[in-house]
């Protein structure tokens, strides 16, 4: 067992999560367009790392159940670091940090729930997948145009509340199917 803590793609794993912390206070002490360059090239870093832990963990036949878990909480962390790194400029943004907390401890519960009660690990599901992918999209717009007008960012941060909403409803019968034993296909 801990010999998989150590495999190349969880180590990769490990150190994106590390990097988020340094990104979010490299961007939020930004004295100059330097720092701020020194902030993206450290989240691009941690985001290269998604990229390829999971095609070395298969290429190095080094798929782990600790990979398994490991990579969507280091999804879920960067999505929090860039929302509130988002919401020290825009407060707004926090009524998406806080939904998605609360979705994320939802989550996590029922995850561990269904794995004790139907010894089953349940993937990302279509709609998961989507929302994620919006809400990414939304917040690398924001994070990347720190100009937006407040309208606008009301906006976003409403579509963001939105599709996390639909997903977690998605989540909510899934997890509700799964504990009766109807798994996904």
């Amino acid at each position: 067992m801990k010999k998989e803590y150590f495999t190349i793609p969880n180590l990769l794993g490990y150190l994106r999560i590390l990097l988020l912390p340094v990104f979010l206070y490299l961007y939020n002490h930004a004295d100059s367009r330097r720092d701020l360059i020194i902030a993206f090239v450290i989240l691009g870093i941690s985001l290269l790392t998604d990229a390829f832990d999971g095609y070395l963990a298969r290429k190095l036949n080094q798929v782990t159940d600790l990979g398994k878990t490991l990579d969507p909480i280091a999804d879920k962390l960067t999505q929090g670091f860039l929302a509130i790194a988002i919401g020290l400029r825009y407060p707004i943004v926090f009524l998406v940090v806080g939904f998605f907390a609360i979705k994320e401890v939802y989550m996590g519960i029922m995850g561990i729930l269904i794995i004790r009660k139907q010894n089953y690990h349940l993937a990302a599901q279509w709609y998961g997948k989507v929302s994620t992918f919006v809400v990414d999209v939304i917040l690398f717009l924001l994070l990347l145009n720190p100009g937006f007008t407040p309208q606008a960012v009301a906006i976003m941060t409403w579509i963001m509340m939105g599709v996390l909403t639909l997903s977690l409803v998605g989540y909510i019968i899934c997890h509700v199917r799964c504990l009766k034993g109807q798994f996904p296909s």
